[in-house]
């Protein structure tokens, strides 16, 4: 099987991640990275085992080697650049979000339609074993018509107000940065898991820390930055709590909170769903156990085995039971899902049905934006505007 050219546009903390998914695919040549600077790029390329490196983007679009371009850049850099890979044919795997605003990621989406190309969007705990178990169980009919969904996503990263990253500069990372950041990610796989859509959203945010000591010389998120390096203060706008109820098109509840200043909490992503028959349960710090809850018998545990799973989900358990598989390997399994659709082609009708791809990215971009008018509303309900959804749909609703 001839191998496919990939480059990556934006060597940052989430670029190694990439590298070692397509390495551990072993059909995918790493063409080169492309950065702010050629210099840059060239130090990174060293760091990263890659073998070229591009002075600008651009550069790198303009290699016909390359037929996959990453796009690991920040925020206010993800419409500029997807947009350039679709125009030049090139398949797109963008982080999420899809791009700083709904105007953008509807722009995207247009353009990816209207290429043909393979576009995806790295709402990696998709690539979950038992988050597509939980997916196929709510879809047979195991937990009965569902009532309620609710969950978190906690961290603790920005705690110290000497925290400061790009995230944080609207600008740079946009409007919003808690439900933005990892909210959209629980918000996706809630919509993901239950097969249901987010219609309605009452919002409440909050700043806990208005003011940020920077430090003068780095702004890069996750950054070791000395308690004696010099600082400045920036005022904060966005949100670092949040919490919102929620409504959903088959008629469930539904509640989300989300922090990044909540001391022990790392990565504390959890979704649960209560149905008229049963409940189950997942922790992402926890990815190897699906909780099962009963009314009138004993609670279960199913710890993921793939002789145990459904068909859809067991092809995304690699190791017998006994072996943890974790975060890295869910993201192995999304950008693997990307690669086989477009080895495909790219086309609709093809891509794998947990694979986010644009219209996705751009759903969530519409269901973070109700939020954020309903607390600019003063926290009033908030219909998710659904007269914005594109008509034409890529495939199945992943």
């Amino acid at each position: 099987m001839k191998k496919l050219g990939m480059g990556l546009v934006g060597p940052g903390f989430i670029a190694a991640h990439h590298l070692d998914a397509v390495r551990r695919l072993g059909d995918v040549e790493i063409i080169g990275i492309a950065g702010s600077s050629l210099d840059s790029a060239k130090k990174r390329a060293r760091e990263l085992g890659v073998a070229r490196a591009y002075a600008n983007y651009q550069a790198l679009l303009a290699d016909p080697a390359v037929q996959v371009v990453h796009n690991t850049t920040p925020n206010h850099l993800h419409k500029e650049i997807s947009l350039a890979a679709l125009h030049a044919g090139k398949h797109v795997i963008s982080d999420k979000p899809l791009a700083s605003s709904v105007q953008e990621s509807r722009a995207l989406f247009d353009a990816a339609r209207d290429a043909g190309v393979a576009n995806v969007v790295t709402f990696n705990y998709r690539g979950h074993a038992l988050v597509q178990q939980a997916r196929a169980m709510i879809a047979k009919g195991k937990l009965g018509a569902p009532v309620l969904v609710h969950g978190c996503y906690l961290q603790d990263w920005l705690t110290d107000e000497r925290t400061y990253t790009w995230r944080l500069d609207p600008k740079l990372g946009g409007v919003s940065s808690a439900l933005g950041d990892i909210g959209s990610h629980w918000c996706d796989l809630a919509e993901h898991v239950t097969g249901a859509r987010i219609t309605k959203v009452l919002a409440d945010l909050h700043t806990a820390v208005p003011v940020r000591q920077a430090a003068v010389t780095s702004a890069k998120a996750f950054a070791n930055q000395t308690k004696s390096a010099p600082r400045r203060n920036v005022a904060i706008t966005s949100e670092d709590i949040a919490s919102v109820l929620l409504r959903f098109d088959n008629g469930a509840r539904g509640s989300l909170i989300v922090g990044q200043v909540l001391p022990g909490h790392k990565n504390d992503l959890r979704l649960e769903v209560n149905g008229r028959l049963a409940s189950l349960a997942w922790q992402q710090e926890k990815p190897n156990e699906l909780w099962m809850g009963h009314h009138a018998q004993a609670n279960t545990l199913l710890m993921r085995d793939p002789a145990l799973l459904d068909a859809s989900a067991r092809r995304y358990a690699h190791l017998p039971a006994g072996h943890p598989e974790a975060w890295a390997d869910a993201f192995r399994n999304l950008i693997a899902d990307a690669y086989a659709w477009i080895r495909q082609g790219g086309k609709p009708e093809t891509k794998p049905a947990a694979l986010p791809s644009f219209t996705d990215g751009y759903r969530n971009s519409l269901v973070i934006d109700a939020m954020l008018r309903s607390h600019a509303a003063g926290g009033v309900w908030q219909d998710v505007d659904e007269h914005r959804e594109p008509r034409q749909k890529q495939g199945k609703r992943g």
